[in-house]
C-alpha cells in the first residue's frame, strides 16, 4: 500500500508550471479566441482581465487554501475542515464533475491528434465546406475518435503513474515551455502576414461602444472556465503545496501565465484570419474547420510554411489538452487512492478504464449511436452543458460561501498569510472579494448560462 507521507511538488517552478498546466488547455487555445471573435475583440479582453482579477484570482486562492490546509483529495478536503459534514458534498461534486469532464474532454483531445496526423500528411486541404464534411465524417465514425481518445488517456496514464514529482511536475516542466515556444512560433508567423495588422488591432484596440451585458458575462464565464475553477484540480494540486508556498503570489503568477497564453492564442489566429478576409466571429468551428483553410490561404505563396504552421498548431492543441487531462486524471486518481485505501497504480488504472468507457460513449453519441442521449441531447453535449453550466458554477459559488462565511476567519487568514509571514495587507481585500464580489458575479454567470438573465 502507498500510504506514506503525502507527496509534495519539489520546487516553486514545479508548482507554478504544474498548476498553470492544469489551467492552460483547450479553454485558452480553442475557446478564448472564438469568444474574443464573437464578443467585439479588444473590449472582451479588457473585461476578461478585470474578471480574472476580481473573480479568478480570489477563487483560485480559495481552492488553494482548502487544498493545502486539508492535504487530502478534493472530496475529503471540504469535510475535514469543518464539523458540518454536509460541506463535503461540495468536494464530491467537484470530483464527480471532474470525471465527467474527463470523459468528454478527452474526446475533443483525440480530435486534436487526428488533425495533427491530417496536417502532417497534408490532408487538411480544401475549402471550409469540404473541411466541414471531412470533420463530420470523422466525428460520426464509430472507431477512429474512440481510438484517438484512448491514445490520449494512455499518455495521461503514463504521467500519472509516475507520481507527483516524477510524473506531473516533470511533465509540466517539459510540456509548458514547449507549449509556449510553439505558440510564439505561430504568433510570429501569423503577425508577419500581409494585412495582419488588422487582426492585431482587432485584439489590442478595444472598442468600448461594443461593450454589452453579453460581453461582460461572457468574459466572466471565460475567466471561470479558463482557470478550471470548481472542478477540484486546483484544490488537489494545492494539497501538494509546501507550507512555505505563497498562495496569493502563486495564484497571480498562474493567472498571468494563463492570460498570456490565451492572448497569444488570439494573436496566433486573428492576424492570419484578417489576412485572408475570414470573419473573426466563426464561433467554435474556428479551430477545426475555419483555421485549416486560413493557413492554406495565408501561406499560399509558401506552401511549406503553411504546412509547418498547421502541424505546429495542432501539436500545440494536443499539448494544451494533455496538460489539462493530467490534472483531471489526478483529481480522480487521488480520490480513489485515498477513499478506497488502495495503491496509486491501481487507482490510476481504474480511472483510465472508466474514462475510456465514458469517452467511447460520448464519442458514439455524436453519430454512430445517436440513441445515447440525455434530456434530448447527445451524451457528449449533455455532459458539456451539465458540467460547464451547472456543476462548475455551483461548485465555485459554494466554495466562496464555504471559505468566505463558513470557515473560521483565523484559519483562512493563517493559510493566506502563511501564519502571518506574507501578504497580510492583501487579506482584507481578498476576504471582501470572496465574500461579496465573487458569489454575486458567479451567480450572475450561472443564471446567464441558463438564459435566466
Amino acid at each position: 500500500m502507498e500510504h506514506s507521507q503525502r507527496a509534495n511538488f519539489g520546487s516553486k517552478l514545479g508548482i507554478i508550471l504544474a498548476t498553470a498546466g492544469s489551467a492552460v488547455g483547450l479553454g485558452n487555445v480553442w475557446r478564448f479566441p472564438y469568444m474574443v471573435g464573437d464578443n467585439g475583440g479588444g473590449v472582451f479582453i479588457v473585461v476578461y482581465i478585470v474578471c480574472m482579477l476580481l473573480l479568478g484570482i480570489p477563487c483560485m486562492v480559495s481552492e488553494f487554501i482548502i487544498g493545502r490546509r486539508a492535504a487530502a483529495n478534493t472530496a475529503r478536503a471540504y469535510s475535514s475542515l469543518t464539523s458540518v459534514k454536509a460541506w463535503g458534498l461540495v468536494g464530491y461534486l467537484g470530483v464527480a464533475g471532474c470525471f465527467l469532464i474527463l470523459g468528454y474532454y478527452v474526446v475533443v483531445s483525440g480530435w486534436c491528434l487526428q488533425y495533427l496526423t491530417w496536417a502532417a500528411s497534408g490532408q487538411l486541404q480544401g475549402n471550409p465546406t469540404l473541411l466541414s464534411s471531412q470533420f463530420s465524417g470523422f466525428e460520426q465514425s464509430a472507431l477512429a475518435p474512440v481510438l484517438w481518445a484512448i491514445v490520449f488517456l494512455v499518455a495521461t496514464h503514463a504521467v500519472i503513474m509516475r507520481g507527483v514529482q516524477g510524473g506531473i511536475e516533470k511533465a509540466s516542466k517539459l510540456l509548458m515551455p514547449l507549449l509556449f515556444v510553439l505558440l510564439v512560433v505561430i504568433v510570429v508567423a501569423s503577425c508577419m502576414l500581409p494585412g495582419a495588422v488588422k487582426g492585431i488591432s482587432f485584439m489590442l484596440k478595444p472598442d468600448f461602444s461594443a461593450l454589452t451585458g453579453e460581453v461582460f458575462l461572457g468574459a466572466l464565464g471565460q475567466a471561470f472556465y479558463s482557470l478550471s475553477i470548481g472542478m477540484g484540480c486546483l484544490c488537489t494540486y494545492a494539497s501538494y503545496f509546501s507550507k512555505q508556498t505563497n498562495l496569493a503570489r502563486s495564484a497571480i503568477q498562474i493567472g498571468i501565465i494563463d492570460s498570456i497564453v490565451a492572448i497569444l492564442a488570439g494573436l496566433m489566429i486573428f492576424p492570419a484570419a484578417f489576412s485572408v478576409g475570414i470573419s473573426p466571429d466563426s464561433g467554435p468551428s474556428l479551430v477545426f474547420i475555419t483555421l485549416p483553410n486560413v493557413f492554406q490561404q495565408a501561406f499560399a505563396a509558401m506552401p511549406w510554411v503553411g504546412y509547418v504552421v498547421s502541424v505546429v498548431f495542432y501539436a500545440l492543441l494536443a499539448l494544451a489538452a494533455l496538460t489539462s487531462l493530467i490534472s483531471l486524471h489526478e483529481v480522480c486518481t487521488t480520490f480513489i487512492q485515498e477513499e478506497c485505501h488502495t495503491t496509486r497504480r491501481r487507482s490510476a488504472l481504474w480511472v483510465t478504464l472508466c474514462a475510456s468507457l465514458m469517452a467511447a460513449l460520448c464519442s458514439l453519441s455524436l453519430g454512430a449511436c445517436d440513441g445515447l442521449q440525455i434530456a434530448g441531447k447527445p451524451l457528449f453535449d449533455f455532459l458539456d452543458f451539465f458540467t460547464g453550466q451547472i456543476v462548475l458554477p455551483v461548485g465555485g459559488f459554494l466554495t466562496c460561501l464555504y471559505v468566505g462565511w463558513h470557515l473560521p476567519r483565523h484559519l483562512v487568514s493563517d493559510e493566506f498569510t502563511n501564519s502571518g509571514t506574507v501578504g497580510a495587507r492583501l487579506f482584507g481585500i481578498y476576504l471582501f472579494c470572496i465574500r461579496y464580489i465573487c458569489p454575486i458575479f458567479i451567480l450572475l454567470v450561472f443564471l446567464h448560462q441558463l438564459r435566466w438573465v
